[in-house]
């Protein structure tokens, strides 16, 4: 039975937007693909800077609790510093989240009646991978990238933090361990929060669609033999 992926940039606490495109992804599944498998991957970047990253992270959960449904739930440079943050012995890691869109974060519990992040939910954000490698389908799931020169003995860092020129430009990329394979990312707001593709001997595709700046919230649909399509919120 064939699987259907369905890829999920940047939500950055557009919470609303989350829940509305999950219930697109299943329509849409429904609809077009009827018994095939679906899986959803979130690319990470939950939380910081929108109205309610606590349900946010509510809504991945649910999905991973749902059966009949796989689900990958990536770690994003937004969740690395929470975690920081809220566990460094330092007061600066504290706030260095706050003032990238922590505070927020903070305000969506208070508005809960909690005082932070509840601890369940950073537990789960401590689990959550920094790559997702579908080997069937030649896929990377990566927040921001990955070292197209070193992979896949790059730093993990990497996939959540990169903005390197030498990732943006697939046209250098001179790796074999990469020719064919489709890398899926986020993490940089594309200009014009259209969804971009880049093609060469490998292919790469941004899903920060900025949603959380006045601009989308994607979702990338990939059926193995078909052109990728995508679904907005």
């Amino acid at each position: 039975m064939r699987t259907i992926t369905y890829a999920i940039g940047d939500v950055h606490g557009e919470a609303v937007r989350l829940r509305q495109l999950h219930a697109s992804i299943f329509e849409r599944h429904a609809f077009e693909f009827g018994d095939a498998i679906a899986k959803i991957v979130h690319l990470g970047d939950y939380v910081d800077r929108g109205p309610d990253s606590a349900d946010v992270i509510e809504a991945v959960m649910e999905l991973e609790s749902r059966s009949g449904l796989q689900t990958v739930a990536l770690k994003g440079n937004h969740e690395a510093m929470l975690i920081e943050g809220l566990t460094a012995a330092h007061e600066g890691a504290y706030d260095n989240w706050l003032v990238n869109g922590g505070d927020a974060t903070v305000q969506s519990y208070k508005d809960r009646g909690h005082d932070t992040v509840l601890k369940t939910h950073l537990s789960w954000l401590k689990a959550r991978p920094n790559i997702h490698v579908d080997a069937a389908q030649k896929l990377i799931f990566v927040h921001a990238g990955i070292q197209p020169q070193l992979y896949p003995d790059d730093r993990s860092e990497t996939y959540l933090w990169t903005r390197s020129r030498r990732f943006f430009e697939v046209q250098n990329w001179k790796n074999e361990a990469l020719i064919g394979w489709t890398v899926i990312h986020g993490h940089t707001p594309t200009d014009d929060y259209y969804p971009e593709i880049v093609e060469a001997q490998a292919t790469r595709i941004n899903l920060d669609t900025g949603a959380v700046f006045g601009g989308r919230l994607t979702a990338a649909v990939i059926a193995p033999g078909e052109k990728v399509r995508f679904i907005y919120s």
